[in-house]
């Protein structure tokens, strides 16, 4: 009984070739004889999908699969007809280029050497073909501080190689890299199963969060604490930023909740302009006060009465 090559590769009769393509690599990768040593019968379902992959995924051989089924590579035989073949073999000095085969032996002899001169002329390109198939990508995820998200660096995953051993890589994380996305790194994912080059890796990065800044898009947002003096006279502070310490200038008068604005200490995203960074103030207090201090503020509050509370509703 003939084995339907659809089944062993799990698809649709009517998929795409990309869709063959896809699930022929998740099944090589399976069955691979490296991912499963000694294991006879993971080798013998490899073989199977590689035969059935050898036609299904060729247009040409899966047209005639698709007429004549699996015999077809031996017969090339088909219902008669006025179909005409025209094939090309063997290159500029080659010979046998642009022969009619329909005009000298029909549809069916026409397929039957068409197929012969493809095995001969074609079995060398095919092979090339295979051989240079990339192997399956692999997926990981990491996580990164939040400070080498916002300015750039290097990380280190640990990836189990085939046959059990454990390799740790060097991933370089690129600066302003947002949550979520994700970084390509060549050539180390899996093995070929047809001799080309390796697949990739494709990482996931998760940023860890910060005890004090957060991030906006392109900004930075951070609370700062200030004293009732600072707040009220006026004062430079110290901020940390991406870009180093700078000196804030904060105003007189100044209240809690209000948001500086530092133009360009944001996040610098590789290949973009820099963002902003945000300081919202907020004024800290000493947990006790003497009689003396509660009674100047006190009195600062009946020389400069306030109703802050006016505009406060449900």
């Amino acid at each position: 009984m003939e084995e339907d090559y659809y089944k062993v590769l799990g698809v649709n009769r009517d998929a795409s070739q990309a869709d063959i393509q896809r699930a022929y690599r998740k099944l090589a990768r399976k069955y691979h004889p490296d991912m499963n040593p000694n294991d006879h019968r993971a080798k013998e379902r490899f073989q199977r999908v590689q035969q059935a992959y050898d036609v299904l995924g060729t247009p040409q051989k899966r047209e005639m699969y698709d007429r004549y089924g699996s015999s077809f590579q031996s017969a090339g035989g088909g219902p008669g007809g006025g179909e005409t073949y025209t094939y090309q073999w063997g290159g500029p000095s080659g010979g046998f280029e642009d022969i009619d085969f329909g005009q000298f032996f029909g549809r069916r002899g026409a397929e039957g050497f068409a197929d012969i001169f493809r095995q001969f002329g074609g079995r060398r390109a095919e092979g090339r073909r295979r051989r240079d198939q990339p192997g399956p990508d692999v997926h990981h995820q990491i996580e990164v501080p939040f400070r080498t998200a916002i300015e750039g660096g290097n990380a280190a995953l640990t990836v189990q190689r085939p046959g059990g051993r454990v390799e740790t890589i060097s991933v370089k994380i690129p600066a302003g890299i947002e949550d979520g996305k994700k970084v390509r790194v060549r050539g180390q994912g899996e093995p070929s199963p047809t001799g080309g080059k390796p697949g990739d890796i494709l990482i996931t990065v998760r940023v860890a969060a910060h005890p004090y800044f957060v991030r906006q898009g392109q900004d930075l947002e951070v609370t700062v604490p200030v004293t009732l003096a600072e707040a009220a006279l006026g004062a430079k502070i110290d901020v940390p930023t991406p870009k180093g310490v700078i000196a804030l200038s904060v105003p007189p008068g100044t209240s809690s909740g209000r948001r500086l604005r530092v133009k360009g200490h944001g996040v610098t995203p590789a290949g973009g302009g820099p963002g902003d960074l945000y300081a919202m103030l907020r004024i800290v207090l000493p947990e006790e006060l003497d009689d003396e201090a509660k009674q100047q503020i006190r009195e600062i509050d009946a020389r400069h009465p306030l109703s802050p509370r006016d505009e406060l509703k449900w």
